[in-house]
């Protein structure tokens, strides 16, 4: 699937973000600007580690002759940090090829305006030219996005660690520091926050899109650290416990699943984003406080089910983007803007999560009905394209090859049906794009600082 996914866009898209694998042309989001090669960046540990050695050279001298962050546009600081420092930073972790550090420093200090805020809070939108940033227009009020400005940890800790520089980690210390001193509504984190003021915007709380990564990030950046994080690791239990006590319902056939709070009020909605924090609970289920160990893991399980029931129920076997409790349905899409999917790997990150600390067989028949899935209605003759409705008989393609595709989706499930000593959970931590990142040990050597 990676070989034909590759091929594919190398064939059509060469150098472009993305692929139209229908179309047979190249893609490209304004997420990236006018940066280019994010299928290149966002692919090249997952070539890595299914030893595709050719394609991983023919990606690496890409990247060293033709990737070039000097362009007059405005870029997602989160979505350029996780796919293109995330994979440029797993990509050195991996080969030891010292042009991936220089592209992932260069491209962390280009970042660094962004957090020219009163607050310190990062701004969603940056010129990487001009330096100047801004938020998204539809945001709560200017504000900036808990899952945008709270996942930029784990790479900017590493940027620190790799450059010798502090102020990369000093960038996202600091982010803390502005959460910590903030009161949380019931102890819930709101998905917006104003930069300028340092104070909440509407209290819409999620662990779905808006709020998802930045949970995830507390977690591991408490085992990155080799759990000497220990204000981590307290920021993700509290917060995990307040999501319990407001956010997670049973529905009444018995399906645990997480819904979204609205100023109090609950809509009992889940989206195939939200599907990541099975594997996420049952990641912390090891640290949990007293006792609490089975009880995450078994959270973590039952999130997996409801998970795997939102594509059980579909014609195609793939979930939809968003799935619902409500009105005597149970784990199905009922807008018809909410039915597509694209090819979006938060399922199975659950599903390799949970075989990797279970080895429950059925988390590897689930990934494969996945596999299967995929195969007969995602895949084209020239790449993998998402689908606008998985409730349909025909199939109906939105023409994107994601460069998440091969780089979550394609890694995760490779990953569940390979050994356990391929990338062990207790030396890597994932970023929430797939990519690797080395538990800084206590005792690791540190990089020198002369650079």
């Amino acid at each position: 699937m990676m070989k034909h996914a590759w091929y594919n866009y190398k064939h059509y898209a060469w150098g472009l973000n993305e692929l139209k694998p229908v179309s047979k042309e190249g893609h490209s989001s304004s997420l990236f600007g006018s940066i280019k090669g994010a299928t290149i960046v966002d692919a090249l540990d997952t070539l890595f580690i299914m030893e595709m050695k050719e394609e991983f050279e023919e990606a690496k001298s890409w990247v060293e002759e033709n990737l070039d962050f000097n362009v007059n546009a405005e870029v997602s600081v989160f979505e350029v940090n996780i796919r293109f420092v995330g994979g440029l930073l797993s990509a050195y972790y991996l080969s030891g090829e010292e042009i991936f550090r220089e592209k992932a420093v260069e491209l962390g200090v280009k970042l660094l305006p962004a957090f020219h805020t009163p607050s310190g809070i990062p701004w969603a939108l940056l010129n990487i030219k001009s330096g100047i940033g801004r938020n998204w227009p539809w945001a709560s009020g200017g504000s900036s996005i808990l899952a945008e400005f709270g996942t930029l940890h784990l790479e900017f800790i590493h940027l620190s660690h790799l450059s010798g520089n502090p102020i990369f980690a000093e960038k996202v210390m600091n982010i803390r520091t502005v959460l910590n001193n903030l009161q949380k509504p019931q102890g819930l984190y709101p998905n917006y926050l104003n930069p300028s003021s340092g104070q909440w915007g509407q209290y819409h709380v999620s662990v779905g899109g808006l709020g998802d990564s930045f949970y995830e990030y507390l977690l591991k950046a408490w085992l990155m650290s080799d759990k000497t994080d220990l204000e981590a690791k307290k920021m993700y239990f509290d917060a995990v416990q307040a999501i319990e006590t407001h956010l997670i319902r049973k529905s009444s056939r018995g399906l645990t699943y997480i819904a979204e709070w609205k100023g109090g009020l609950l809509e009992h909605k889940m989206g195939h984003l939200t599907c990541f924090a099975g594997g996420m609970f049952a990641l912390g289920a090891d640290d949990a406080p007293k006792g609490r160990t089975q009880h995450y893991l078994q959270l973590g399980a039952e999130i997996a089910r409801t998970c795997h029931e939102s594509y059980n129920r579909t014609f195609v076997k793939l979930g939809p983007e968003a799935f619902r409790f409500d009105g005597g349905v149970e784990a199905i899409a009922t807008r018809q803007n909410e039915k597509y999917y694209i090819l979006r790997p938060e399922v199975v990150e659950t599903y390799m999560y949970m075989w990797r600390l279970t080895h429950d067989p059925k988390y590897r028949k689930w990934a494969w009905e996945a596999v299967e899935a995929l195969e007969k209605h995602c895949r084209v003759t020239g790449g993998y394209s998402g689908l606008r409705d998985v409730y349909l008989r025909q199939d109906s393609y939105d023409d994107v090859q994601q460069s998440f595709f091969l780089a979550e989706t394609l890694k995760y499930l490779y990953l569940i049906f390979s050994d356990d000593d391929l990338l062990p959970l207790e030396h890597w931590i994932f970023n929430t794009e797939a990519h690797l990142l080395p538990i800084l040990s206590t005792n690791r050597k540190e990089v020198g600082v002369d650079e």
